[in-house]
């Protein structure tokens, strides 16, 4: 029964860190204009596509690539493509209705993720694609418990994306530049702080971190379709909510709720359909008995 539930606390943590990531950029867009960016899943959907061309790219050199070598190359291109790509999307669909009722943000927002999906249908079909193997998938032992060196890279690598985050946002002059615009947006340009680029650099580090949970989501559910981001970016919405909604720690704490919700509830209930029903019945309950989230802080609205 231990092994049991430890392999499953594995699993969990395994897919609560692919949710972690991918909350985080809800957590940052709407932390600093109070917005909540419905294309975001789709935005991941996109860096698992890129990670994917760029790892079948390096695999096809014609001198046989190191794995490490193909992992690396292909986290940095997703990553650096991917925060383009969400700086592109806020200048282009958000910037310009900045000063706009917040229904039209919401509803450009839906529009720029339908784009996504259905550009990227039209670019490569509607079939799956298979993510390649590029860590070794040869399962330790250790008491009992089943361990891939995937689990481990998924866990660690997630783990430390986060941390480097929270540094940025804590020890760094652009995270107190985020930080005051999420604070009080109005008065921070009278004080020199470039508002424009501190707001594209946001989306381009959610984007980036998207991107980086795209791959080792690839890595461990190695099919990809053009739709996949929906599900998993509202699974990811729903754990930015849960841990409180434009709070960063909150964001991690929610992936890792959502992730033990979703790998426990066939264990406990009878059948894997109960899973949606559990974590929206669970966003529920803490929306009537805390509707900021675990971490989130009320927002006062200054006159």
């Amino acid at each position: 029964m231990l092994q049991v539930l430890g392999q499953n606390v594995l699993n969990a943590l395994q897919l609560g860190s692919v949710y972690a990531l991918i909350a985080l950029g809800y957590a940052m867009v709407y932390g600093i204009l109070t917005m909540i960016n419905f294309a975001h899943g789709d935005i991941f959907m996109v860096g698992a596509y890129l990670s994917l061309a760029a790892a079948v790219f390096l695999l096809g050199l014609p001198f046989k690539a190191p794995l490490p070598f193909v992992f690396v190359g292909a986290l940095l291109f997703s990553m650096f493509l991917t925060a383009l790509l969400g700086v592109t999307v806020e200048r282009l669909a958000y910037r310009p209705l900045r000063q706009a009722p917040r229904v039209s943000a919401v509803i450009t927002a839906l529009g720029v993720g339908l784009f996504l999906e259905n550009f990227t249908l039209a670019m490569l079909g509607p079939q799956p694609r298979h993510f390649p193997g590029l860590i070794p998938m040869q399962p330790w032992n250790i008491f009992g418990l089943t361990l891939t060196p995937l689990q481990v890279l998924i866990i660690l690598l997630a783990a430390l994306l986060m941390v480097l985050l929270d540094l940025l946002i804590r020890r760094t002059l652009l995270g107190m530049a985020m930080r005051a615009i999420s604070y009080n947006r109005p008065i921070v340009p009278l004080m020199g702080v470039p508002v424009d680029r501190v707001i594209s650099l946001t989306f381009a580090v959610g984007s980036a971190i998207a991107a980086a949970g795209g791959l080792l989501y690839g890595l461990a559910y190695p099919v990809l379709d053009p739709y996949m981001g929906i599900r998993i970016g509202w699974w990811a919405f729903i754990a930015a909510v849960v841990g409180g909604i434009g709070n960063i720690r909150g964001a991690m704490l929610g992936g890792y709720i959502l992730g033990f919700v979703e790998i426990f509830t066939p264990v406990l209930l009878p059948a894997s359909t109960y899973r949606d029903f559990v974590a929206f019945s669970l966003l529920l309950l803490l929306l009537v008995f805390k509707p900021t989230g675990l971490l989130g802080r009320p927002m006062f609205e200054r006159v």
